[in-house]
């Protein structure tokens, strides 16, 4: 093991066995319930709140394990290899889940007293193929579309789209004037192409089921070759602008605040969590509208990556994590942690959260065109990152459209652990 693998390595130990307990002791034995997750996440104040609701309330105490952010998926796996694993386990319905063996691992709670409180997006996010409910989503729900200045279309006297044309024909009228019509953070940014996935499969469960049985390969479905072909006309538009594979996270909220863009793929969870309105525009000026990427014409919205609670079906205090899941889905202890935040809801009785007005604005277009998000969580071995960099290959001209499907199936294929018949 080199220098910085070793410490790395020794990094994530001191991580997990630096646990919070909001209020018990971090080296208290008797701790009823451990719960294993990011340490962002574990510290978002909804999180912390909930936490010290419980043990109040109680008496009991919880035992938090958090992992830095960049070790904690193969920290974890470490940990339930090594027999370690927590009795409420914190993750996203994402391929990195694959690594826990769900089915193994995870109680199903189709049957629990808060399910049928779940709103329909977050009660779907949370289903595994077979429909069963691997966790509770006490999360943050966004809605995923296209963010875009309204003020800046309403000087121009632009509308937003609601086809696909429509869309095309904004971005070309926006590049012919001077204007970058979309922010496209290329530099590391990975989620705009599930965006574009999701109505493929969303609306086609049959051929989700073919996919990921292997009967067919993405080259096989004209629908994805037409989102790689639309990204790659747009790049070639001047759509993006001219800096876009400089463009990271970071640089996003300057861009969009300045104006220098006018349109970004984004969530609006974003606009109250990242978002500095230091340059001439607030999220005051902007609205919401589909996604266009040539998969749906009349565009999409993806609903909510939500953190799930799973509790793992083999924990020694089993009961005492169901119950903990119980807690946080009461209506009193839910509206107390999420009260202020900005979020659309995950429970139906949820009140106190705060929704943004880009949100309620388009909240007709939502309901008609909003899918679960179903790229990251359903197609087996698909990899944001990866996606990411097949995209750069064909952006940077390394190779064609038909040559990046065939690299997205490569990398599919590897991240499930399936060799192609072709390879062998």
């Amino acid at each position: 093991m080199n220098a910085r693998r070793l410490i790395a390595w020794l990094s994530a130990l001191a991580a997990a066995l630096l646990f919070t307990g909001c209020g018990g002791s971090s080296d208290d034995a008797d701790a009823t319930v451990s719960v294993m997750g990011r340490k962002s996440d574990l510290n978002k104040s909804y999180m912390t709140d909930i936490f010290q609701q419980y043990e109040q309330a109680t008496g009991n105490t919880l035992r938090v394990i958090a992992y830095e952010d960049a070790d904690f998926e193969t920290s974890a796996e470490q940990a339930f290899a090594n027999g370690d694993a927590p009795d409420v386990f914190l993750h996203f319905h994402n391929a990195d889940l694959n690594r826990f063996d769900a089915a193994e691992n995870f109680c199903t709670l189709n049957d629990a007293d808060w399910v049928d409180d779940l709103t329909d997006s977050a009660r779907a996010y949370c289903e595994d193929k077979d429909g069963n409910v691997l966790g509770l989503p006490f999360w943050e729900n966004s809605v995923s579309g296209c963010y875009y200045n309204k003020t800046i279309l309403d000087s121009l006297g632009l509308k937003p789209a609601t086809t696909q044309a429509e869309f095309d024909m904004l971005c070309q009228t926006l590049a012919d004037i001077g204007y970058t019509p979309i922010c496209w953070p290329a530099d590391g940014c990975t989620w705009m192409y599930q965006f574009a996935m999701d109505p493929i499969f969303a609306d086609d469960p049959a051929l989700l089921e073919k996919l990921n049985k292997n009967e067919i390969a993405y080259a096989h479905i004209p629908a994805v070759t037409d989102m790689v072909q639309w990204i790659a006309d747009a790049a070639d538009k001047g759509w993006f602008g001219r800096d876009y594979m400089d463009i990271g996270w970071g640089d996003i909220s300057s861009v969009m605040s300045s104006g220098d863009a006018v349109m970004t793929f984004i969530w609006d969870t974003w606009f109250y969590t990242d978002f500095a309105a230091d340059g001439r525009y607030t999220k005051e000026d902007f609205a919401l509208m589909p996604v266009f990427m040539d998969t749906a014409d009349g565009g999409t919205y993806e609903g909510g990556n939500l953190n799930m609670m799973m509790v793992n079906k083999n924990s020694a205090h089993l009961q005492d994590a169901l119950d903990f899941l119980s807690f946080c889905a009461q209506p009193e202890h839910y509206n107390q942690a999420f009260d202020g935040i900005s979020t659309v809801k995950c429970f139906k009785g949820q009140t106190t959260n705060i929704q943004s007005h880009m949100v309620t604005d388009a909240a007709v277009s939502i309901a008609a065109n909003e899918r679960v998000s179903t790229a990251a969580s359903k197609i087996v071995g698909y990899s944001a990152e990866d996606m990411a960099s097949a995209l750069e290959s064909l952006l940077l001209g390394r190779t064609d459209v038909p040559g990046c499907v065939q690299l997205m199936d490569e990398y599919r294929l590897r991240q499930a652990g399936v060799q192609s018949a072709e390879d062998n």
